[in-house]
């Protein structure tokens, strides 16, 4: 037995802080933590434990555990009784980061209603839909959204209320209530989360109580792991002073309708005992940095194109970043030359992190941090307790060591279905609770490789090319700041290599340099034979992916402008 099976053995045995059964779930026997909230009120609940202590940070707002909790049961009370949300009721929030969002999320799943999270950056056309596929009982929004909505005449077709002029009642409804006491099911449906759309109309991934306090507590789990590994090799961590010594608190940058927003945010940091500093609309920099510096933010995660916007933004050296113990990656893969590029930018942030997962694993079935994520920039992370990760090929037979396929992941935290999409459900996830992602990877020496969605595959003359691997070549030079690859149709080949690139500012790289870069490491048939070159950011969805579609011409942006 290797470290690192020794160490998790002793975390999951009888009778240990992770210690795992096996129990069924949705009809499968799955492993489960023996010791864990049985729904998120029941986390909510235990919070009050952390008193006085910040919960939420919001522009001049401050919220502490205590008031926190007050304010949730009295906006339950008030949605209950003026109305009528209960067990298994739709309400839709469509709003941007406030704290008025964690405050309605822990409401309605305290009261085993369901919260659909709208995506704010939704144009009218997208939220209408979405609101018609859900069905909600009530729809909680800020103004600018809802005028989104009434400028572009579309009604949204259930009763609304406005955060600005109708949320303070709710929470001044019913001072001293007692949080909901009604029976809430651990596979109850908690949460509808819209996939980002970036083919197609977008489907509600439905995530149960379970899984939601799944995605807190393999986390904990997993850094718990990663920590004792560390200690037992001697290894010297970074951020073991300042990130042991104070309560953790990250910066909410993330939407809140998005797994890293209110997953690896609201319900986290309630966890932990955490600090959410709020930061709302698009994402600013030099804003950014000013909160890291005020609030003295502990942990600051780079979503998509984040990191390399921080990274050059001109007044860096300005702000004191020292209380930053942990820089964490998610969205999309980040490569080895943005990583140093963090490492650099906030210095007290040895300890780097990156996971895997989705709206439809609901939990983060691969991560890791510190130096075994130094050691290996590339992965995305090892298996996490209580998962299990195949690599199988088009006839869905496993893959051995190495070899590229597509990756199916199982645990008990999975999305229970696609709302109303029973045929899209079923092209997914087996009755045995394996769900196909869709993405393509390989597992190496314990370690998970995501090496691109299939869709964004490229055939050239007959070559498979990757573009993730062409685009951290390119990210590694001095002169870019961002990149992106996709296929381009060609009439001989296929398809060629088009890379777009924006560049450092002040720099002016040229494709004849680029192309020699690239060719330094690269075969010749990866090496893009078409260029274009930006000025403006990528444009990304919510969740900081590229919009590949949109880069080729094949579809407009479907976000509005925040």
């Amino acid at each position: 037995m290797d470290l690192r099976e020794e160490i998790r053995a002793a975390l999951t045995a009888p009778g240990a802080p992770f210690e795992v059964v096996q129990e069924a779930v949705l009809g499968a026997r799955l492993p489960v933590f023996r010791q864990r909230p049985r729904s998120l009120r029941e986390m909510l609940a235990s919070s009050a434990a952390h008193g006085e202590r910040e919960y939420l940070v919001h522009n001049s707002r401050r919220i502490s555990y205590a008031q926190h909790l007050a304010l949730v049961a009295s906006v339950a009370a008030g949605l209950r009784q003026r109305h009528g949300i209960g067990s298994g009721d739709r309400v839709a929030i469509l709003a941007a980061n406030c704290a008025e969002w964690p405050i309605a999320f822990w409401a309605l799943t305290s009261l085993g209603a369901i919260a659909v999270a709208l995506n704010g950056w939704w144009t009218a056309d997208e939220t209408a839909y979405a609101l018609q596929d859900s069905e909600p009982a009530l729809l909680i929004g800020d103004r600018k959204r809802l005028a989104r909505l009434s400028e572009a005449g579309r009604n949204p077709g259930v009763p609304v209320l406005a955060i600005e002029s109708g949320f303070a009642a709710l929470e001044q409804h019913a001072p001293g209530a007692a949080l909901p006491s009604q029976e809430i099911g651990e596979d109850d449906p908690a949460v509808i989360l819209y996939t980002s759309g970036t083919t197609g109309r977008p489907k509600g991934a439905v995530a149960s109580q379970r899984g939601v306090v799944g995605f807190a507590q393999c986390a904990i789990a997993s850094a718990a792991e990663g920590a004792m590994i560390e200690a037992r090799q001697n290894t010297q961590r970074a951020d073991a002073p300042q990130g042991e010594r104070t309560p953790p608190s990250t910066l909410a940058t993330a939407p809140m309708f998005h797994v890293s927003g209110l997953y690896a945010g609201i319900v986290m940091y309630l966890f932990l005992g955490g600090k959410l500093v709020i930061h709302s609309g698009r994402f600013d920099p030099g804003a950014v940095l000013a909160l890291i510096e005020r609030e003295r933010v502990t942990s600051f995660n780079a979503l998509g194109g984040m990191g390399p916007r921080i990274a050059h933004h001109p007044g860096l050296a300005n702000f004191d970043l020292s209380s930053v113990a942990h820089v964490g990656f998610g969205g999309a893969p980040a490569s080895g030359a943005v990583q140093q590029m963090l490492r650099n930018a906030f210095p007290n942030a040895q300890s780097q992190g990156i996971g895997y997962g989705s709206s439809e694993t609901v939990s983060v079935p691969a991560t890791f941090q510190g130096a075994d994520f130094r050691a290996h920039p590339e992965a995305s992370g090892r298996i996490a307790i209580n998962h299990q990760v195949q690599i199988r090929n088009a006839d869905g037979a496993a893959l051995p060591d190495g070899a590229e396929g597509e990756i199916f992941v199982r645990s008990a935290y999975l999305m229970r279905e696609y709302w109303r999409r029973p045929e899209d459900t079923a092209a997914v996830l087996g009755p045995d609770r394996w769900l196909a992602t869709g993405d393509i990877g390989r597992m190496e020496n314990g370690l998970l490789y995501i090496n691109s969605r299939a869709r964004d595959l490229i055939l050239r003359n007959a070559e498979n090319v990757y573009p993730v691997e062409i685009e951290n070549r390119l990210e590694a030079h001095p002169q870019v700041r961002e990149a992106a690859v996709h296929g381009v149709p060609h009439p001989e080949w296929g398809q060629a290599v088009k890379a777009v690139v924006v560049a450092a500012p002040g720099a002016a790289p040229d494709a004849e340099s680029l192309a020699a870069w690239c060719g330094e490491i690269l075969a010749p048939f990866k090496v893009p034979s078409e260029w274009e070159f930006r000025s403006e950011p990528l444009p990304r969805n919510p969740a900081g992916k590229v919009l590949k579609q949109v880069l080729a011409g094949e579809a407009q942006s479907t976000f509005a402008p925040e």
